[in-house]
């Protein structure tokens, strides 16, 4: 053990998590949240197929989107609190597992109600397994190499996307997109493993067994609302409420762009399926790239400035895409935006679970998180409305003025490094 004076308060015991069992732990979460990136994926790509087989407007297929980001927090609101009660490990294991199997029930649907109703309850694990993961390694990894390990995680999502959409290259177009989501069973078998290999953090055991104790001695008093406890201290609940406009901005930014930037390149630019998925693909391994460089640089100059750049990045491209694409031009520009659009998710997790102590770390990213996104299911609707009224281009502008939203409020008042989430505090 060691102490760490990240805070201002009085020092507390640094737990360090052996480096084989982090590195176990980090490849775990890794593939549980490339299964989520696919996931997401699967639904941008087929949404041209899923308007043919339903016969959906633009308007119900954009709400196809926003139903999963309404299931996602449902899914990360309560995933925040079931980590603080469960543990970390047990609500990744769960949700895995309850992901495959209901994403592969979308393969079995006849109508647009059906493929509905699972979508909102399948993504509910979505949702919770953002929360649980980056959690999870938060509180494993050393100070020192968090920001890099987990903007690396975060490329999990990234490889997911460049998964799905290598794989709906190749079945769409000559099998269909039912058997896109019948593969969606086989990460089950992750969750099966990995309840036998991960441990859960040693500082979310102390602080659990801290928190039973206090139960134990005094049983007539009732757990308290999570939520509650965030805003007794002021400070607590200042920066939950910055963390919810901000994150809400960036979720309305990244998922109406990430869910109809492949539609619009069809649509809109009248490139080829297969010639669009190969501009995604190219997209992604740069997104890829970005994120580790972003953490490694976010190790060494702090999280805040480099979420700036990326966010604020990211919404000045979006109108050169828009106004400025020509045929010869446009791989070059979705090469260089895939760089500043890969940033923001990559510093994102690391930045707000050093925002808050370990007792609430999981109640309140979740919390703060997934309040935000539902601020954020209204994005891809936007975009599907307005492709009705004239181009999918025009919500992607939208989309560019919530980035600027999102970083500017960290950068005026969101601190580096307020607490370190190996300490049980």
């Amino acid at each position: 053990m060691t102490t760490d004076t990240i805070t201002q308060d009085r020092p507390v015991a640094v737990i360090e998590t052996p480096k084989k069992i982090w590195i176990t732990a980090f490849i775990f979460a890794f593939l549980a949240l490339l299964c989520d990136g696919a996931d997401l994926g699967f639904l941008a790509l087929s949404l041209t197929s899923l308007k043919a087989e339903f016969h959906l407007t633009g308007v119900q297929a954009g709400t196809l989107g926003s139903l999963t980001l309404l299931g996602s927090a449902i899914g990360g609101l309560f995933g925040g609190w079931a980590c603080d009660r469960f543990g970390r490990v047990r609500i990744i294991v769960f949700f895995v597992a309850y992901s495959s199997i209901l994403t592969c029930a979308l393969g079995f649907t006849q109508s647009y109600m059906q493929f509905a109703c699972i979508r909102v309850l399948g993504a509910m694990g979505l949702g919770a397994l953002y929360i649980a993961c980056n959690v999870l390694m938060s509180e494993m990894v050393p100070t020192k190499h968090r920001t890099t390990v987990l903007a690396t995680l975060m490329t999990g999502y990234t490889l997911g996307s460049l998964l799905a959409t290598l794989l709906a290259g190749h079945i769409i177009p000559d099998h269909g997109w039912r058997y896109l989501y019948w593969l969606s069973i086989t990460p089950i078998v992750l969750s099966f493993f990995m309840h036998f290999m991960v441990p859960e953090p040693a500082s979310w055991k102390i602080s659990f067994e801290r928190r039973a104790r206090v139960h134990a001695q005094q049983p007539a008093v009732k757990s308290t609302n999570p939520y509650r406890e965030i805003f007794k201290e002021r400070r607590h609940g200042v920066m939950f409420l910055l963390w919810v406009v901000s994150t809400g901005a960036l979720q309305f930014g990244y998922y109406g762009v990430s869910n109809w930037l492949p539609a619009y390149l069809e649509s809109d630019l009248g490139i080829k399926f297969k010639e669009m998925a190969m501009y995604m693909v190219g997209t992604f391994m740069i997104m890829i790239f970005a994120k580790i460089i972003a953490g490694m640089i976010a190790d060494r100059l702090g999280r805040r400035a480099v979420f700036a750049f990326g966010t604020i990045g990211t919404a000045l491209f979006i109108p050169v895409i828009v106004y400025l694409n020509t045929p010869m031009n446009i791989l070059w520009l979705m090469l260089m935006f895939g760089f500043l659009y890969g940033i923001p998710y990559a510093i994102n997790a690391t930045y707000m679970t050093e925002s808050f102590p370990t007792s609430m770390r999981g109640s309140a990213v979740g919390g703060a998180y997934n309040v935000g996104k539902v601020l954020s299911i209204f994005s891809p609707l936007t975009i599907g409305y307005l492709s009705q009224q004239g181009s999918i281009g025009l919500g992607l502008l939208v989309m560019a003025a919530a980035y600027f939203i999102c970083g500017v409020i960290p950068l005026l008042f969101i601190k580096d490094r307020l607490f370190n989430p190996q300490k049980a505090d």
